[in-house]
């Protein structure tokens, strides 16, 4: 896989790209990742890359021609680097919007199926509109609220996308257990000590005694119930037009009743 990054703050990505799981990755060239930089493309000796908006307003705007040169030039790199590769794609570019469409679990996977990304940060008011006419081909949002750039978007997009890569994380199932890989949020992790103290709130906690049976299938059941009880309580919409197993389905059913069943004894 090869990112190219269009940012004006290239130093922000080493959190990304020197540290932990992606670092990693990047280091055991399970991904290559390139910045270019709009100053690098500017003509003038302030190396402008904004100007005042057209029909006024606050703030600023991008400028069109250092954005689309250094896509250019991004496009050259992936080129160059793919040059070699039997059925390589073209680039896709990615623009980094509040407008654009939300990222969740599908969309990091449909975007790590494009093996070839450039992702545009934009900065101040935004970029000018035609660069998004003539070059982006996909714009994406990590949320309903503003940042003051595209830089943190793009990194959690990166980071999300590079667990998804064979061999990124230490164990393969990892990315297959995560919450929303199967549109459902995870089950409750537990590891040493077995039992826990809490002295000022004078609670004695202790891992639930199905994780330590040994019994893979029960162990199993305990945390599809989790995982499903979870959901239910603390994200429904998830469930909207999940596919759910047999198996699935009855224990959503128990959970419900359960719950109205404990809800109807309180009300008495």
């Amino acid at each position: 896989m090869k990112v190219a990054l269009v940012t004006l703050f290239p130093e922000m990505f080493a959190a990304l790209t020197e540290y932990g799981i992606s670092g990693r990755a990047i280091k055991n060239g399970l991904l290559d990742v390139a910045v270019f930089n709009p100053r690098s493309y500017t003509s003038d000796r302030h190396q402008t890359v904004d100007h005042r908006p057209y029909g006024g307003g606050p703030g600023m705007v991008m400028l069109i021609e250092p954005l689309r040169e250094a896509i250019a030039e991004a496009r050259a790199w992936i080129a160059k680097e793919t040059a070699q590769e039997e059925n390589s794609q073209p680039a896709t570019v990615v623009y980094l919007s509040p407008q654009g469409k939300v990222l969740n679990q599908q969309g990091v996977k449909s975007l790590v199926a494009h093996q070839n990304l450039i992702l545009v940060t934009g900065r101040y008011e935004g970029v000018d509109e035609r660069l998004i006419q003539l070059e982006v081909d996909e714009e994406w949002s990590i949320g309903d609220y503003v940042l003051s750039g595209g830089e943190l978007p793009a990194m959690v997009m990166l980071d999300a996308m590079i667990r998804q890569l064979p061999g990124a994380l230490g164990h393969e199932d990892s990315a297959d257990q995560d919450s929303f890989a199967e549109g459902l949020l995870d089950c409750p992790h537990y590891t040493r000590p077995e039992q826990y103290e809490d002295l000022e709130q004078h609670n004695n906690l202790r891992v639930p005694e199905v994780l330590l049976s040994g019994n893979h299938e029960k162990i199993r059941q305990w945390r599809l119930e989790q995982s499903l009880q979870r959901t239910w309580q603390r994200r429904p919409d998830l469930l909207k037009g999940l596919k759910l197993s047999e198996e699935q389905q009855n224990i959503l059913k128990r959970i419900v009743k359960e719950s109205a069943d404990e809800s109807g004894s309180s009300n008495q």
